[in-house]
């Protein structure tokens, strides 16, 4: 009897039909897909190369002017750092908290190159915001800017209107985050150097730009120090007036004699925050556009976007 059941389950199981999974990749059959679509995969990339390129040729040139700068301020923290450690107890029972010059200098000179209220700033002392906005190339023959005549009219200097009525000249916020794309500026941290770098269609405005910037920069930190220094060295003299202690009064001649030192430093120098190592030149050789680069990604999108519809077809059919 159970010699007869075996014989009627292995009947059962041999008559059991071995079923292929479909959900399994043949390669032999997903090359010979790319094969026969190699006509697809060969017109989409000459597509893409071909928008690639002309898109390549389109792009106007563009070129970077650099400026290599150090910081010119590490001595003047020094003797307030001094000062603070020496008589910063004595100071303090008159109320006078001084600062023991750890504040890194540059990180807030450079904080202000890249802020919105100094950017704005130059842009308005300089005029630079039809070059900036406006302008879509430069004619390299007659060194001339060419504007983009749906945003500015050059015949009457004026920035056109929308369909609405609206003006289409920036306002503050765009033109800083238009002239923050041109502007870059970084720090070596081996070495401390700061470099300030401008992109723009003309070359002379580039290396004039950086000129200004740096020139600016200084001013600009110059006159802060100055209004520091007098606001300290009033507010030094009214305490020294007030107090009667031997002590108190040395601690505050001899802080008087610091900031009047520092005055007479910011008034005489003309860098004050950055000292220029390797000042901006006229560049020769254009920054971008990678037209090459661009090519070569058209290229390569358009051959997987080839592939791509090859193996969705050859999916749909299976």
């Amino acid at each position: 009897m159970s010699s007869l059941l075996n014989e009627q389950s292995l009947s059962q199981v041999q008559s059991i039909p071995l079923y292929k999974n479909d959900d399994e990749i043949d390669l032999k059959e997903l090359f010979y897909a790319l094969w026969t679509g190699k006509l697809t995969i060969i017109v989409c990339t000459l597509i893409a190369t071909c928008l690639g390129v002309a898109i390549a040729l389109s792009k106007p040139n563009t070129y970077q002017a650099t400026a290599t700068l150090v910081a010119a301020q590490g001595e003047q923290a020094g003797g307030l750092a001094a000062m603070a450690s020496q008589f910063g107890g004595l100071a303090s029972l008159a109320g006078v908290s001084l600062s023991n010059g750890s504040t890194d200098t540059k990180t807030l000179d450079l904080a202000v190159l890249k802020s919105r209220k100094f950017i704005n700033a130059f842009i308005e002392k300089h005029d630079l915001l039809v070059s900036l906005v406006a302008t879509k190339k430069w004619d390299k023959e007659s060194n001339q800017l060419i504007y983009n005549d749906d945003l500015y009219d050059k015949q009457t200097n004026r920035w056109l209107n929308d369909k609405d009525g609206k003006s289409l000249k920036p306002t503050e916020w765009e033109a800083y985050k238009a002239f923050s794309k041109i502007l870059s500026v970084s720090e070596a941290k081996d070495t401390g150097l700061v470099t300030v770098s401008v992109t723009h269609f003309s070359p002379y405005i580039a290396q004039q730009w950086v000129e200004w910037l740096v020139k600016d920069l200084n001013e600009k930190v110059k006159a802060d120090a100055l209004d520091e220094s007098r606001t300290n060295i009033s507010y030094l003299n009214k305490q020294l007036e007030k107090t009667n202690i031997v002590d108190m009064q040395s601690v505050f001649y001899q802080l008087i004699e610091d900031q009047t030192k520092s005055l007479m430093l910011a008034e005489v120098r003309e860098e004050y925050a950055f000292k220029t190592v390797d000042p901006a030149v006229v560049p020769e050789e254009k920054a971008g556009p990678k037209r090459a680069l661009i090519c070569v990604l058209s290229l390569l999108l358009g051959g997987m976007l080839g592939v791509a519809i090859v193996l969705i077809r050859f999916a749909f059919r299976k």
